[in-house]
């Protein structure tokens, strides 16, 4: 800086004593003067640099606008196309909630409906449950009475028959049902069967019967103490059938009044004479009041034995079958053909043996009770679905 500010003056004062240069200036004049203060800057170094870091921060700051400029431009543009990418976005938004909305609104009758129908199956589901539990419970109160009635055709009557024709109507029951839930049961009544089946019992229902027929026939027995000598009209019948009754061939060929008078003396005679055994027991003599008693005691007997034979009481059986054998033998005439036939049915029910076991079926018949009990509890768990499926289905129609 001191050098720039260096003067011409300065310079002409401090060189007085030389006289060359003065002409010098002197000869070239203001102009010249001026053009060399002008082009003495110019030739230091330091103005150089500044010139150029001036131009070259005039080119930095001209290379910055432009940039600048560009950058604005740029943003701008950017920015009007984040406006309309914003616009567009804000547009799809739009779009987007509105899709949203009508899905969620399709969504919301989908779910109704999914309720619905929901409701519809836990109540079809409810209804069938329902309706199997109630064909079931059915067809396990028919078999169960079945079996009973079986039990008692054992237990009471022992008419084996009869109770296998119940088990077999069960098993058949069952097997038309064709569900395998009932194969158990059906085990146990097949093997009921073939026990029924292997069983020797004796035929209670026949001999039953039979008791049924001999009471009914006890009014028309006769008594021993009723016999009556044979007319004379059948003795000479006979007498005649047998060739003359026993008379001599000669009075056989004599004439026929002859053989008449013969025949009526003859059957005289055979009246006064009467041959009897004496190593039997003389029958029993009854007023014609006691009759009636002495029937009606060996009916009570006879329905006696036939109810101690439907309980399978052997003992008392045996014992009125016995004491009714007694009475026939005692007070009836055993030569009537009424009265032998009821002593051998008698006789022969007497020696039956009534008193074997039969099998029980109170095994199948719990089976059966416990798997009706079995189905009852497990059909308390489908109400409380079935009243929930009626409040959806209640709640689906108030919206």
């Amino acid at each position: 800086m001191d050098s720039c500010n260096t003067s011409p003056v300065n310079n002409t004062n401090n060189s007085v004593p030389s006289a060359d240069p003065a002409p010098a200036l002197t000869s070239r004049g203001p102009e010249g003067g001026a053009a060399s203060r002008a082009r003495a800057p110019l030739r230091r170094p330091a103005v150089l640099i500044a010139f150029a870091a001036l131009g070259l921060l005039g080119w930095q700051w001209l290379e910055t606008r432009v940039r600048l400029s560009d950058l604005q431009t740029e943003v701008a543009r950017r920015l009007a196309e984040g406006d309309s990418v914003a616009r567009e976005s804000r547009v799809l938004s739009r779009q987007n909630q509105e899709a949203v909305a009508a899905l969620q609104a399709k969504l919301g009758v989908l779910e109704a409906q999914l309720v619905e129908s929901q409701s519809q199956q836990l109540a079809l589901d409810a209804m069938y449950q329902e309706l199997s539990r109630g064909r079931d419970e059915r067809l396990l109160a028919e078999i169960e009475q079945t079996l009973t009635i079986a039990a008692q055709q054992l237990q009471l009557a022992g008419n084996v028959e009869a109770a296998l024709i119940a088990l077999e109507g069960a098993d058949a029951r069952l097997a038309r049902a064709n569900q395998p839930q009932w194969l158990a049961l059906r085990k146990l009544i097949s093997r009921d069967i073939e026990r029924l089946k292997a069983q020797p019992g004796a035929d209670i229902s026949g001999m039953a019967m039979k008791l049924e027929s001999l009471i009914a026939a006890v009014d028309g027995l006769p008594f021993a103490f009723e016999q009556r000598p044979q007319p004379a009209a059948r003795a000479a019948k006979g007498s005649k059938d047998k060739g003359g009754g026993g008379l001599p061939a000669t009075e056989a060929a004599a004439p026929a009044w002859w053989r008449t008078l013969f025949g009526d003396l003859w059957a005289e005679a055979r009246q006064l004479v009467r041959i009897e055994r004496v190593d039997q027991v003389d029958p029993g003599l009854l007023a014609p009041s006691q009759t009636f008693f002495l029937r009606e005691n060996l009916k009570l007997r006879l329905v006696n034995a036939r109810l101690s034979l439907l309980s399978r009481d052997a003992r008392s059986f045996r014992e009125d079958m016995r004491q009714s054998g007694i009475w026939l033998n005692h007070y009836f005439d055993g030569r009537a053909r009424p009265v032998q036939h009821a002593l051998d049915t008698v006789r022969s029910l007497g020696e039956m043996d009534i008193a074997k076991d039969l099998p029980s079926l109170n095994e199948t018949l719990d089976a059966v009770r416990n798997f009706k009990l079995s189905r009852s509890r497990e059909a308390l768990p489908s109400a409380p679905r079935a009243t929930a499926a009626k409040g959806a289905a209640a709640t689906q129609e108030s919206r």
